[in-house]
């Protein structure tokens, strides 16, 4: 029963909607359930091609936009207009130098194969003799290995050396340093310093002394072979 008083209230309200336009009108529908939906019809107007009088735009007018004097319009105009466009169908072929450009392109982005073929061998070759190249490099500084490894422990022994050899005549200059002022000093200080440089000066002129009696020495020897 409440089906059929659904049936006869959508009968009623498709009688009061009589002669709306279908694009505007909300049409109650009762399914077999008792459910009432509704639905929005709406049907558009399809856009017409005033081919009687196209917009042709004029290249000489100063005012119309540069865009639409191109090449490239003139070819949507043509598709969209045909013959009524007034526009040359040979003068939307490319030019020379642009279908140059074309096959350019088309055999830069699509190579024959035998191209790709070569491009790929040339790749392989490459790729090759890096990876030789790698390989030589690392077999040489293997081979290094030793040598760099001895001269590392030599440079760690005299490092170590060094070290040894300066923190005995730190040792050396303090303990004069206490003998001749007679008390600790501290190596900071403007007298230890003016010591040690009076020290390093006195240790230079003796190297000079005795580089020159070696000098002398040598001059003064006879020469081998003579008695």
């Amino acid at each position: 029963m409440a089906a059929s008083m659904l049936v006869q209230r959508a009968a009623a309200l498709c009688g009061t909607f009589k002669g709306i336009s279908l694009s505007k009108a909300v049409l109650p529908v009762a399914c077999h359930h008792g459910v009432m939906l509704q639905t929005r019809c709406y049907n558009p107007k399809p856009l017409k091609l005033n081919l009687r009088d196209p917009y042709i735009p004029d290249k000489e007018n100063e005012k119309t936009p540069e865009w639409q004097k191109t090449a490239r319009y003139d070819r949507k105009l043509f598709g969209r207009y045909g013959s009524a466009s007034g526009i040359e169908p040979a003068s939307l072929w490319p030019s020379e130098k642009e279908l140059q450009e074309k096959i350019e392109e088309e055999k830069e982005w699509n190579p024959p194969l035998e191209v790709m073929l070569k491009n790929i061998e040339a790749k392989e070759k490459e790729e090759a003799e890096r990876r030789r190249a790698k390989e030589r490099l690392i077999a040489a500084n293997m081979s290094k290995m030793p040598k760099m490894i001895e001269d590392w422990r030599r440079e760690k022994r005299e490092t170590k050396q060094k070290l040894k050899e300066e923190k005995a005549r730190k040792a050396k200059l303090l303990a004069e340093a206490r003998e001749r002022f007679g008390y600790n000093v501290d190596p900071r200080s403007p007298k230890f310093l003016e010591m040690v440089a009076e020290i390093e000066k006195e240790e230079k002129k003796k190297r000079k002394l005795l580089k020159r009696r070696l000098k002398e020495e040598q001059g003064a020897a006879p020469p081998a072979g003579q008695s």
